[in-house]
């Protein structure tokens, strides 16, 4: 019998998120980097998290500046934009900081837009804010039609308007002058203010946030978000994260880099002390370690881009990446050839387009077997 709980209404039926979590040789699934940390990035983490837990009676610090400075300091090295700690937030994840971002922006009555195929949380985010959610389709190549973004913005006012670049499950990175684009359609076009308090209206700027969650894998070339920062662009936010190119996943730290005025938002929305003493050791630790974690990132390039060309020479489509991830197909069952891969102890994620998949740029060893499985699976 199921226990009789005032549950909202709005979540009656849904399931908790997450992809498989399967035991299989070669996990190809959630994006995550295959290289674990070396012996001497280990020995730094237990080392910092030895001496925090030696102040464990007492409460974190409440908005981490030095961890805020040291990941401005990265980012300055990554991308070369200059920023101040007190233009970065962090939190559990980027998963976290992005639902700060809908609680400070969004709420009843507000609009979250985003443009599909994309990102499958994003939903869940402006669910659990009680913020509308409403989707745009892309074109049939994953790109974003910038006027039909502007068009779409005008039209809805959305408080926050979220794009990922490189997009996730696609690959797909924006250009800077698409992204100022669409800044600049966002001036003024976000809710209007002051009427619900008897004050004269008035027009707010839309949030938009740019999801470069895979930045760090990005191509040659393609430059960062963070280069529009402070550029007249106090309603930009650029999330990051440790999980992908750090390769610390389990350590669960994401990021913000934004206006300040932005940041001081989201601190009034966090929860006191939510990122732990023993986070915010472990973070700054592993970043101490910048460049030799960073070094992986091109071997994983290669990787993809390899993969890309292989999965070509086999007649299928395969777009191009800024990711540590490949889209490829169409298949007329998806799912059939993603089982057939499990068998062959590979996993992949059926995500995306209809008969597409998604698969995760692993060791050298690990993309050998999803060559030799796929080969195999789609001779069947």
């Amino acid at each position: 019998m199921s226990a009789n709980l005032p549950l909202r209404p709005d979540l009656e039926g849904e399931k908790p998120y997450g992809a498989p979590e399967l035991d299989v040789p070669v996990r190809l699934n959630v994006n995550e980097n295959p290289y674990p940390p070396s012996a001497a990035v280990v020995e730094s983490i237990a080392t910092a998290v030895a001496r925090a837990a030696q102040g464990l009676n007492r409460y974190p610090e409440r908005d981490f500046p030095r961890l805020r400075e040291a990941l401005a300091d990265y980012l300055e090295a990554e991308s070369g934009v200059h920023l101040a700690l007190e233009q970065i937030w962090a939190a559990n994840g980027s998963n976290e900081v992005m639902l700060h971002v809908l609680q400070a922006f969004g709420g009843p009555g507000r609009t979250c837009l985003t443009f599909t195929p994309t990102y499958s949380m994003y939903p869940e985010y402006a669910r659990d804010t009680l913020t509308d959610y409403t989707t745009r389709p892309r074109r049939k190549d994953f790109t974003l039609d910038v006027e039909a973004v502007a068009a779409a913005i005008k039209e809805l006012r959305p408080a926050v308007v979220i794009l990922a670049s490189p997009n996730n499950p696609t690959g797909t990175a924006l250009p800077l002058k698409d992204i100022s684009r669409i800044l600049e359609a966002a001036r003024g076009h976000g809710p209007m203010l002051g009427a619900e308090v008897g004050s004269p209206a008035r027009a707010s700027d839309c949030i938009v946030v740019i999801d470069e969650a895979y930045a760090e894998f990005r191509r040659s070339g393609v430059p960062s978000a963070l280069e529009l920062l402070g550029k007249d662009n106090p309603h930009l936010a650029v999330t990051r994260t440790m999980s992908k190119a750090f390769g610390a996943a389990g350590l669960r730290l994401g990021y913000l880099a934004a206006d300040r005025a932005l940041v001081d938002a989201l601190r009034i929305v966090r929860l006191p002390y939510h990122l732990s003493a023993i986070t915010q050791a472990a973070a700054l630790a592993a970043l101490s370690h910048r460049d030799e974690l960073m070094a992986q990132v091109a071997s994983l390039r290669d990787e993809r881009d390899a993969l890309v060309a292989w999965l070509r020479a086999q007649g299928l489509t395969a777009y191009e990446s800024d990711a540590n991830f490949v889209l490829f197909g169409p298949f007329p069952d998806r799912d059939a050839v993603w089982r057939s891969l499990l068998e062959a102890g590979v996993l992949i994620r059926v995500v995306g387009p209809e008969g597409f998949l998604r698969a995760s740029i692993g060791t050298p060893g690990e993309m050998e077997r999803l060559r030799s499985a796929l080969a195999a699976a789609v001779r069947k």
